[in-house]
């Protein structure tokens, strides 16, 4: 048992004085005899290396992983051979693997400039992969395809519902709804000119009835928002946790008579809930996710602004006029006013079309029991 722990010695020593020949064949000695676990397997992987022998070298960092398969050194030594030998796929794996276990554990110092190169090297077999994938199949695909091949490369991050309190099993992950299938949002839009003449009026007194959307509640803790009674982002509610607001409603007929058309959910305590959302130049909604994946969200445009956007999952959409958004809220979204206008949109909430009456009334008998618990 001491002759290989001698020759590990003598082998590290060698290495240590730049000695690759002497190193590999102390420490090549010493992996005839020494169990598995004792040998310091890249050591002897970079002795082999320094002396041009990759297959030599291979074969140490086999073993090495076979020990330890989330070792980031021995990671990027095996994507660095497979590289050498022209296998850019197996090369791409071992790099990514290392990349992603370096982002928990770290990067051994010696190896930084590794790491440098598996990041970049990765990225160029992704891009020509993509372009394979792309000659291969040509540009005209569908919108589903384009995106299913974005998400195959990497260029699309994937964004499931993730609602914060309330799960409803096995409905479409869907970020964006078509207005056509809503045949009540055309009587809506046809009172828009009223509705925005109301928004004016209100404007015009000074923008009495808007607050900062994000507000504390009492005898609740305050929301971790950087928007937290802020008036970058501030609502004129009409209805509010299923209760009308009577100044508000009274102030902007047209608006209520608007949003009689639409099927928001009715639940004591909960909803509707419908409100003008004011956005103002630079403000920032943080991604997020909302409560639930039960109810789609709706702006209609009621003055737009250029350069705003609203990201849902992997997708952006600007407001336009006279063109609603629906959109599901429990998937990861946020908003941003990069220009030097103001946005408001009429926001309230629906059912998801998917689900039942049945299942509806029961989805408000909860709601409502969660209320009714002291």
């Amino acid at each position: 048992m001491g002759d290989y722990q001698q020759q590990i010695k003598q082998g590290l020593a060698a290495l240590k004085a730049r000695d690759p020949a002497n190193a590999a064949r102390y420490l090549s000695e010493a992996s005839k005899t020494a169990p598995p676990s004792d040998m310091p397997w890249i050591a002897l992987g970079n002795a082999q290396l320094s002396l041009g022998r990759n297959g030599e070298a291979e074969t140490a960092i086999d073993a090495q992983l076979e020990l330890a398969p989330r070792d980031v050194g021995a990671l990027l030594l095996k994507g660095w051979l497979r590289e050498q030998a022209d296998d850019t796929r197996a090369a791409v794996s071992f790099y990514r693997a290392a990349l992603n276990q370096a982002a928990i554990s770290g990067t051994p110092p010696a190896l930084q400039q590794l790491h440098e190169h598996a990041a970049i090297y990765a990225e160029q077999a992704n891009d020509g992969f993509e372009s394979h994938l792309l000659a291969s199949l040509g540009t005209d695909l569908s919108p589903v395809m384009t995106e299913a091949l974005e998400l195959l490369t990497g260029r699309r991050q994937l964004f499931l519902q993730e609602p914060s309190v309330f799960y409803y099993p096995g409905l479409p992950q869907k970020r964006f709804y078509d207005p056509a299938d809503f045949p009540w949002l055309e009587p809506m839009l046809a009172l828009l000119p009223e509705m925005q003449e109301e928004l004016h009026s209100v404007m015009a007194e000074g923008a009495n009835g808007f607050a900062p959307y994000v507000h504390r509640p009492q005898n609740r803790p305050a929301p971790n928002n950087p928007l937290l009674d802020n008036e970058a982002w501030t609502a004129f509610h009409f209805w509010r946790d299923g209760d009308v607001v009577a100044e508000n409603a009274m102030r902007c007929p047209a608006t209520m008579k608007a949003l009689s058309h639409a099927p928001m959910p009715q639940i004591a305590g909960r909803s509707p809930n419908a409100h003008w959302s004011r956005l103002l130049p630079g403000a920032h909604i943080t991604p997020h996710t909302g409560m639930l994946n039960t109810r789609l969200i709706c702006h209609i445009p009621i003055k737009t602004a250029p350069h705003c956007w609203l990201r849902v999952g992997s997708e952006t959409r600007g407001w336009e006029e006279g063109k609603p958004l629906l959109f599901d809220d429990s998937i990861n979204h946020e908003a941003k006013n990069e220009g030097d206008q103001e946005r408001v949109v009429l926001l309230f909430e629906i059912w998801r079309p998917e689900i039942d009456a049945a299942d509806r009334e029961a989805i408000g008998r909860i709601f409502q029991a969660i209320g009714e618990f002291q």
